[in-house]
């Protein structure tokens, strides 16, 4: 099967491609970027630094769709969302890892999602997705007497927060509440904010230095407190996430997944 790779000159492109490169299995059809991007026409052996790949970074086109079977994205929501519109004029499946999208931008993958496979999700780690599950559980077992405080750290050029696994462990919580992050999530606190509301949660995050990413929960309630935490070492546990759930799209009817339904975790 070989791989569309939309945004491959970037941080989460790259740590695709060094996987890829150590696949059998698997083959890489395309590397995509925008355009003017300084990366462009280079190969992308060049990129991870195993000399010639005999693939070049391209711009998208009618052609680019044709060379794979399954596009991987982690661009930027208006770019996402024009790819997506792409692969559902050229039925081809889709993951998504791009965080950052909007509720217009989501309402266009759920209505692409009606014509080819999508799974979208914030984070394509194995260890992640196995804590999404474990704060469900946390959270059903606990109730409202423990409150819940999400933290997350990433680097300094990450652009969007919280960041979009931070969010999906509020929707977590909130969905065992019975609630909406919407409704109950608590972004910011700065001056006299008064005692901490009960059922709120709160989401809470810090950019620095080069940290990939780490994600901690809270759960704190009379006398005691449990904490969950996920550190990502590097970029390359989520970019075999990525690949394990092109190989699993290819098998599916259309409709919208996520990481959970990759690895029959729901």
């Amino acid at each position: 099967m070989k791989i569309i790779i939309s945004g491959a000159a970037g941080r989460m492109g790259r740590a695709i491609l060094e996987s890829l490169y150590e696949e059998d299995e698997l083959e890489l059809g395309a590397a995509l970027e925008k355009t003017g991007h300084p990366a462009m026409k280079k190969d992308v052996g060049g990129l991870i630094g195993i000399g010639t790949w005999g693939i070049s970074i391209s711009e998208f086109s009618k052609k680019s769709l044709q060379s794979g079977d399954v596009i991987i994205d982690f661009t930027y929501p208006q770019g996402t969302v024009q790819m997506v519109q792409e692969a559902k004029a050229n039925g081809k499946p889709i993951v998504i890892g791009t965080t950052g999208l909007t509720q217009d931008h989501r309402k266009q993958i759920d209505a692409a999602a009606k014509k080819i496979p999508v799974v979208l999700s914030p984070n394509m780690s194995v260890g992640v997705n196995v804590m999404f599950k474990l704060i469900a559980e946390a959270t059903a077992a606990l109730g409202e007497a423990y409150d819940a405080e999400i933290m997350e750290i990433h680097h300094r050029l990450k652009k969007d927060a919280p960041s979009g696994t931070a969010i999906r462990m509020g929707e977590v919580v909130a969905a065992s509440r019975g609630t909406t992050l919407q409704q109950s999530g608590r972004f910011t606190r700065q001056g006299n904010i008064g005692a901490r509301v009960s059922g709120e949660i709160g989401l809470q995050s810090l950019r620095a230095g080069d940290v990939v990413g780490e994600h901690t929960i809270t759960f704190a309630g009379p006398g005691e407190r449990i904490e969950l935490t996920h550190r990502a070492h590097n970029r390359n546990n989520f970019a075999r996430g990525a690949l394990i759930a092109a190989q699993w799209v290819s098998q599916q009817p259309p409709g919208l997944y996520d990481m959970m339904d990759v690895l029959n975790l729901k």
